[in-house]
């Protein structure tokens, strides 16, 4: 098996919560702040519940603050952005209702939250 890339395991673990909580604040920033534009409407529900917590814990997670129950909290906001929007549709696989990013999110998230803040972190715990 390969493993030359076991030493550099603290690192990429960082690079993978950055570069996530960075998307997420993405789809917070949209919702809140309108850039980049939509391309629908979303319910108020969405805009109100979902926002804040994409983009004030989308910016929580990238800079590791808090991250544990942050990226807990954004794990199950992806569980339930699934269930609402993407599994009630014609199929249940997500490479077919387009949940897939939604199922990603989540479980990336769900795996954050169990290794906490990492290196390269405001909250300086190595997890």
């Amino acid at each position: 098996m390969v493993s030359f890339m076991k030493q550099y395991e603290a690192q990429t673990y960082a690079l993978l919560r950055i570069v996530s909580g960075f998307a997420l604040l993405g789809h917070g920033s949209q919702k809140l702040l309108g850039f980049p534009p939509m391309s629908f409407d979303p319910p108020g529900y969405i805009l109100y519940v979902a926002g804040p917590i994409e983009l004030i814990g989308g910016a929580l997670i990238m800079i590791g603050l808090f991250t544990a129950p942050i990226a807990f909290l954004a794990s199950g906001l992806m569980a339930a952005a699934y269930w609402m929007s993407h599994f009630s549709t014609e199929s249940f696989l997500p490479v077919m209702n387009r949940g897939d990013a939604a199922v990603l999110y989540c479980f990336i998230f769900l795996y954050i939250s169990s290794k906490g803040d990492g290196i390269w972190s405001a909250g300086g715990r190595k997890g």
